[in-house]
């Protein structure tokens, strides 16, 4: 409950957000895992809905309108000499032999499956990850093995997802804490700027908090499906703002003294 409480100060607040400076360093640690996971579960949800989703369409596909292909030592072979592109509700498929689509093609779509000449991409809910075949370390694969693993895949896609959220959420709460840490030598010169008091521990209390509005803000955005331009920018100015009039609200060394 009490996280919850600070987190609902933290958007509103600077004062309160001073105030934190004096928990323990491990509450503010803490903090940011939670908006970790808050940030997570939007991209999670989505994206476990567009898997399974995909591996439903892709498996149908590949039994009916697909046409044959083989990876032979890296390279998709196919008697096609243009792209072929499948479009249904929940998924897009792609097949291209020739090379001339790229993984930056496949990523303007929300949901696809593209075997493109070297690797295979994947755009769920908007979010690609690219495999070149040769990680697979298997000199020859056709479109019926493929089938087989979508079918191995089905059954397995409970422990897939559970897999994919740690992942991510591995990758957001790293990014999250690089984040905190950038922001609190910034608010080391803020802090020399202002003349106020206060070590680099409470700085990064005061960033772990100060995050909070922003990770909000675009949690709620990726929940409706909301693109916002200049989301890095838009990000970081609200963040350091937040820290610059929360760092104002410390006593000067003057006033300390």
């Amino acid at each position: 409950m009490m996280m919850w409480k600070r987190l609902l100060q933290s958007l509103y607040s600077p004062v309160h957000i001073a105030r934190f400076r004096f928990h323990p360093i491990g509450k503010a640690i803490s903090y940011v895992f939670f908006l970790s996971l808050i940030a997570t579960l939007p991209i999670a949800i989505y994206f476990t809905i567009s898997i399974n989703k995909m591996i439903g369409s892709t498996h149908q596909l590949l039994t009916e309108e697909l046409p044959p292909f083989e990876v032979v030592d890296g390279i998709l072979i196919a008697n096609e000499e243009e792209p072929i592109e499948i479009i249904r509700p929940d998924v897009t498929m792609l097949l291209d032999s020739t090379g001339a689509l790229t993984t930056d093609d496949v990523a303007r779509y929300t949901n696809a499956v593209a075997f493109l000449k070297e690797e295979f991409a994947l755009v769920a809910n908007g979010h690609v990850q690219s495999y070149p075949y040769s990680v697979m370390q298997v000199e020859r694969f056709t479109n019926k093995d493929v089938y087989e693993f979508t079918s191995t895949l089905q059954s397995l896609l409970p422990i897939v997802i559970a897999l994919s959220f740690f992942v991510l959420y591995f990758f957001t709460c790293t990014s999250k804490f690089l984040y905190v840490t950038v922001l609190a030598f910034i608010g080391l010169i803020f802090r020399g700027t202002l003349n106020k008091r206060g070590s680099y521990r409470h700085m990064w209390s005061l960033s772990a908090y100060s995050i909070t509005l922003a990770t909000i803000f675009f949690t709620v955005m990726e929940a409706l499906q909301i693109v916002v331009p200049y989301a890095v920018a838009l990000d970081w100015f609200v963040s350091i703002t937040i820290l610059f009039v929360s760092i104002k609200e410390l006593p000067s060394v003057k006033e300390a003294g």
